[in-house]
């Protein structure tokens, strides 16, 4: 793939970028994005989600995009779409044959942009031994999911775009808290003897690595978005009930347990997006879970502080 140059900008020349699949990460990244003085257009079917920053460009992924792609001279251009259902087929569809149009089409451009950045996942990995990984480790994907993922990869790598890829590692945020919500609930459940470590990012997280990485002179075609602070899952939870007042979760026997969720057994080491000078606002689970617990109390009681 083509090395990425600097993508040159002054505060009095904002950079021009487009947010194909502008979702839950992308609404965000936009919005980061457009506080820095940037010009931000977000393109997906439905533009109606969209915040006043960002200013809509209707397409479909699935469908003719040229028109659309030539409706501006981008300078940084990227891909945050998710698949519509966890089949085969609609991983397919987002990380491939998506993601191959929409290069095809910018690279058709009489103005290719600067750079393509494409939002990929931690879900490679398959490693399970709780092993420390990091961008340069094996990935030998299983999973149909994961072979989608880093097909879309390939793509990106062998367009003539200057590319780069993020691995998101587990996303949670506003909108995403199915662990607090189980802790709240008193659903949550530690289960005996199971080592699960849990890789986490906080959604502005995700937005800040992205939005840095547009300007970041040079980057590697690789990193990942991972916090400081692997956390095993039975420690989350416990610290959780215990910043909420309640008891420690249950304890169950491995045997009644549900078999490991997609995230398995390993850690991520961060140290290539903190080597770009990248600074954390969440930079562990307790400090995005703080400001989580901070909402639900400001909730329940609007005078709460």
């Amino acid at each position: 793939m083509p090395a990425c140059p600097e993508v040159q900008h002054s505060p009095d020349t904002p950079l021009r970028v487009l947010i194909a699949g502008c979702g839950y990460v992308g609404i965000a990244l936009g919005k980061a994005l457009a506080t820095s003085g940037h010009q931000v257009w977000g393109m997906r079917r439905n533009t109606s989600a969209l915040p006043p920053e960002i200013r809509p460009l209707q397409a479909d992924l699935g469908q003719d995009i040229q028109d659309a792609v030539r409706s501006q001279a981008w300078d940084v251009v990227y891909y945050t779409a998710s698949s519509s259902a966890y089949t085969p087929e609609a991983y397919e569809a987002a990380y491939v044959t998506q993601v191959t149009r929409l290069l095809h089409a910018l690279e058709d451009l009489e103005q290719p942009p600067k750079r393509f950045i494409y939002t990929s996942s931690t879900g490679l990995y398959t490693q399970q031994d709780g092993e420390w990984l990091d961008e340069d480790s094996p990935v030998q994907p299983t999973r149909f999911a994961a072979q989608a993922l880093l097909e879309g990869e390939q793509r990106v790598h062998q367009a003539t775009l200057p590319g780069v890829v993020v691995r998101l590692a587990g996303i949670y945020g506003p909108g995403r808290t199915r662990l607090l919500d189980q802790a709240i609930s008193g659903e949550a459940q530690c289960i005996e003897e199971r080592v699960a470590w849990l890789n986490l990012i906080h959604r502005e997280d995700c937005a800040g690595i992205l939005a840095h990485l547009a300007t970041y002179p040079n980057p590697a075609s690789c990193y990942l978005a991972v916090d400081h602070c692997p956390v095993e899952k039975n420690t989350l939870l416990r610290w959780l009930a215990a910043e909420l007042g309640l008891p420690d979760p249950p304890v169950i026997p491995v045997e009644e347990a549900p078999p490991l969720r997609r995230g398995g057994n390993r850690r991520y080491r961060n140290r290539r997006i903190l080597e770009t000078g990248y600074h954390f606002r969440y930079p562990t689970y307790r400090e995005g879970y703080a400001a989580l617990l901070a909402t639900h109390r400001k909730s329940r009681d609007p005078h709460a502080s």
